[in-house]
């Protein structure tokens, strides 16, 4: 008998109206409550307060709502010091004090890796810096809108614009830089070709990075270099998605650890300065680095790990998946004469044991992949069988899941910290000191 393909009813969501009790926050900073013993994530709640809700989506496991009205408040909850922050999809956590953010993401951050780690750790204080006018860098986009040029972020869980005079959380020095910014792109007669601006604090001087995406005409070059000059930018133009112009200025760099390290505005820097600066200080002292150790930092980046190492360790081997990103890193050290180092191309997910730098012997290594982990070369990690290693996160959600090939062989949690890189948002960044058991501890 023939049989024919029926399809499974779709479930339709109940967007019924419910009341909920949030009991606490998970490490994105959404608030938890239970509705018919099932879990439901609301974003913009808080532990303790009572809201009605209601359900955007409905899984077996999870739900996740919006919230129609809060019936309760928290005492925790403050009035958020952004006048669109309730627009704007850049922050989600203003309506909590600073502290109180502080606190909530180190108990998120305990809670799940205790999951899976001994719960005896040392948890290392949080290293925090300002709250305000931390953002070093930051992408706005553009858009032409009833004869006016929509300038700012994205909404909430919307590609719309909302326009933005100044952010509370960006560099001063980029805030004083955004009206006459605005100004020069209304009145560029390419203004319909714009894509977005992006802006950077370097330490020699301000970044702007135009895309557009036509040509511009003689009399808009002529403005762009006039603005570039009176306000002392760095100017760069982005005709296409890989490539870009560097119109006025010198290369932009930053200064850690008494070196400088060259960026291109395409490449990945850490936006918060005072926080990097912390983070990597931490790091050199939880690695514990000596003049007779051979580091291995992978996803190294353009050096930001790498050149501090190299100042104390007998040689430094760096290894990265962006090419680019490998020959900044190298003229890095070059500029700054550390000459005991190595860089290297590779992509990380894939078997690396058979490269030229993977047959080499390292007694410390650092680890700092992007949000997806380190899955692909964990296993390689502990059969390098180092020391100590150190893992520095922005998603524990991955941290807690690679640890688990350093826990089964042997290594121990030693220390847990999080790093408050993004205050305000749900970003919860994190590092994580790995050691031998039979080194015992050293702290």
């Amino acid at each position: 008998m023939a049989r024919f393909f029926k399809p499974q009813k779709r479930k339709v969501t109940d967007t019924k109206h419910k009341e909920i009790v949030i009991s606490r926050l998970d490490h994105l900073g959404a608030g938890i409550g239970h509705i018919n013993r099932k879990p439901v994530f609301v974003d913009g709640l808080l532990p303790g307060e009572k809201a009605l809700v209601q359900l955007t989506e409905d899984k077996k496991q999870y739900a996740r709502a919006k919230v129609i009205k809060r019936l309760v408040d928290s005492q925790a909850r403050i009035k958020p010091h952004c006048s669109i922050y309730d627009q704007c999809g850049g922050c989600n956590l203003q309506h909590l004090s600073h502290s109180g953010q502080v606190e909530a993401k180190q108990q998120a951050l305990a809670e799940l890796i205790s999951k899976f780690a001994a719960t005896d750790m040392d948890q290392a204080a949080p290293i925090v810096g300002n709250d305000k006018n931390y953002r070093r860098c930051s992408r706005f986009s553009l858009r032409p809108s009833n004869g006016k040029l929509l300038f700012g972020f994205r909404k909430k869980q919307s590609k719309d614009i909302v326009d933005v005079e100044q952010c509370p959380v960006l560099a001063q020095s980029l805030n004083e830089l955004l009206p006459p910014l605005r100004s020069l792109l209304t009145r560029l007669k390419g203004q319909k070709h714009l894509g977005h601006v992006e802006l950077v604090e370097a330490d020699n001087g301000r970044v702007v990075l135009i895309r557009h995406l036509q040509p511009f005409n003689d009399k808009d070059m002529t403005l762009l270099r006039q603005f570039a000059d009176q306000y002392d930018v760095i100017l760069y133009l982005a005709p296409t998605s890989d490539s870009i112009d560097r119109i006025s200025g010198q290369a932009p760099y930053y200064e850690l650890d008494d070196q400088k390290l060259y960026f291109s505005p395409k490449d990945f820097i850490q936006v918060n300065r005072d926080v990097n600066k912390q983070m990597v200080q931490q790091a050199l002292e939880w690695l514990d680095v000596a003049p007779q150790d051979r580091v291995l930092d992978l996803f190294c980046g353009l050096g930001n790990f790498s050149l501090p190492l190299a100042k104390r360790a007998k040689v430094l081997v760096g290894v990265e998946g962006v090419d680019e990103m490998v020959h900044r890193a190298t003229d890095n050290a070059l500029i700054n004469k550390q000459n005991n180092t190595a860089f290297y191309q590779a992509n990380l997910d894939q078997d690396v044991t058979t490269l030229e730098w993977a047959q080499e012997h390292f007694n410390k290594i650092l680890l700092d992949p992007a949000r997806a982990g380190a899955a692909g070369v964990m296993q390689h990690v502990v059969n390098l069988n180092p020391e100590r290693v150190v893992y520095v996160s922005c998603n524990p959600a991955t941290l807690a899941r690679d640890s688990q090939v350093l826990l089964k062989q042997g290594y121990q949690l030693e220390r847990l910290g999080m790093l408050d890189m993004f205050p305000h948002t749900g970003h919860l960044e994190s590092m994580a000191l790995f050691t031998k058991k039979s080194l015992g501890s050293k702290k």
